[in-house]
């Protein structure tokens, strides 16, 4: 079976950000002296963005257009997750660069009712994830990859059937190079069906011994073997009962003793648990579980055994627990740091502030906790990043002597200004309905746009305070002169 993830990375950040979900965005990164459309959203395709394009012809098709930079290296890691994910319906997965994945299904597909029931349960569980997915099966890998691309109908090609499924299809079903491409074209090959009964040596002659390879390769006569992906170690442990647990005070010494097991191990291993789950498996069949997650790697099993206590409330033991199971899907390796007699200013390395974040986080969630590090952009709204854990290094120092709100707006909120001179602060400016009475104004200072990432106007920023003593960050976008000047409400100070 051949999946294809036809907008891979772009759903994949819709899933992690869900605003993006209804906006046309593409990724783009610099490619010599301009920046390209490296992958675009449905949305986007439809306003006339593809990959490819450049950023500034993309913008002259859609006005709305949103542009973020590509992270490199992020498909490869979409695919070994969801790749990884498939291993439940296979034990051989193997990641397809730049957007698929290959999977050996012989023997699997009467577990699900047959090929076509099986194509369909892997096929919906991608698409309820959020991901545009589609599939094939057939003999071969090759066969299977072209039929999914390029194939406008039958997903399913019969057994010893892949020459017929890929006559009618393009020679860029084959998975040629460019180069092979160009020259097929040139002489006429519409389809792989034209050339594909043609004696080897006028195609080896002609096209070199990449065409010979694929078409053996999709009909079967090579082998093409898949580096299937290795999942990782599991860390669980399990604990069955004598008798059915149905008090808390049970429920807390299962715990415990699960704790010491899997923490002695992961001791033994330099790692610590950054998310566990604990499954109870009850008498009537049922399962319950409760899960924690923590700030870093940790192994202490008494910090471990309170962020599990305060989860215990949710578990109902009904007639009785008869087996417990403890997972950590996610750890960390740990350094092992030397004590220290006086630790004068631990800072975030402290290990109690790590296990004061996860209590916190256990009662108002780990989504309230956040971290940022600065980022090396000129936007306000660019210049910071959501730290993955405490340990995240910045990658440069948080600018000294500009004075910057708490709390900016994502995006600026238009408002009405009324000012006595065009280049001056304004005296009153409207947002929401309210009116606000300019007293003291502090600027502007400019905010230039990054060339080299989109075109538009410069900001001049103002700090303002009205009648009320609150104040604001508010900038103009362009010159008075221009005709398009507008005013925003960019952040609060107060």
């Amino acid at each position: 079976m051949a999946i294809w993830f036809r907008h891979l990375l772009t759903d994949g950040l819709a899933i992690r950000r869900p605003e993006l979900k209804e906006m046309p965005f593409v990724l783009a990164a610099p490619v010599k002296n301009r920046v390209v459309i490296t992958a675009a959203s449905l949305a986007a395709e439809k306003e006339g963005a593809f990959t490819g394009m450049a950023v500034a012809d993309a913008r002259a098709a859609c006005s709305e257009l949103v542009v973020i930079d590509e992270v490199p290296g992020k498909a490869t890691q979409l695919l070994r997750l969801l790749g990884l994910g498939c291993i439940r319906y296979t034990p051989v997965v193997a990641v397809n660069l730049p957007d698929g994945l290959l999977l050996d299904i012989s023997g699997c597909t009467h577990l699900w009712g047959g090929e076509r029931d099986y194509l369909k349960t892997i096929v919906f569980k991608l698409r309820d994830a959020g991901f545009d997915a589609r599939a094939a099966i057939a003999d071969t890998p090759g066969a299977a990859w072209g039929i999914v691309r390029f194939a406008k109908s039958g997903p399913i090609v019969a057994p010893g059937k892949q020459a017929q499924a890929i006559a009618l299809l393009k020679p860029a079903a084959l998975r040629l190079e460019a180069p092979v491409l160009e020259r097929l074209q040139k002489l006429g090959f519409s389809t792989i069906g034209s050339f594909i009964q043609m004696p080897s040596s006028v195609l080896r002659r002609r096209f070199g011994k990449e065409l010979l390879l694929r078409i053996d390769q999709a009909l079967g006569r090579v082998a093409e073997p898949l580096v299937s992906l290795t999942p990782p170690v599991p860390y669980a442990q399990r604990l069955p009962c004598l008798e059915p647990i149905r008090t808390a005070t049970g429920i807390e010494i299962a715990i415990e003793k699960l704790l010491e097991v899997l923490c002695l191990r992961l001791q033994a291993e330099g790692k610590g648990i950054r998310k566990a789950t604990l499954k109870c498996h009850r008498i009537d069949g049922r399962t319950v579980q409760a899960s924690i997650t923590t700030t870093r790697g940790s192994h202490s099993v008494s910090h471990l055994s309170k962020l599990f206590g305060q989860q215990i409330s949710k578990i109902e033991p009904a007639l009785g627990i008869e087996l417990f199971v403890l997972e950590a899907p996610r750890v960390e390796d740990m350094e092992v740091r030397q004590e220290q007699l006086w630790a004068l200013n631990p800072g975030l390395g402290d290990t109690a502030l790590a296990e004061l974040l996860d209590r916190v986080a256990g009662k108002v969630g780990a989504n309230a906790i956040r971290r940022f590090l600065p980022a090396e952009h000129y936007w306000p709204e660019q210049s910071i990043k959501l730290a993955a854990s405490l340990s995240e290094k910045p990658e440069t120092n948080w600018p000294e002597g500009q004075l910057r709100p708490m709390r900016l707006l994502s995006p600026p909120a238009p408002i009405e200004v009324m000012a006595l001179v065009p280049d001056n602060p304004p005296r009153i400016f409207t947002y929401k309905g309210k009116r606000h009475t300019i007293i003291k104004a502090d600027g502007p200072e400019r905010i230039g746009r990054e060339w080299w990432r989109d075109k538009g106007e410069h900001r001049d920023y103002f700090v303002v305070e009205d009648t009320e003593g609150q104040r604001y960050w508010v900038f103009r976008s362009g010159h008075y002169d221009g005709g398009d000047a507008r005013w925003y409400l960019h952040g609060y100070f107060a």
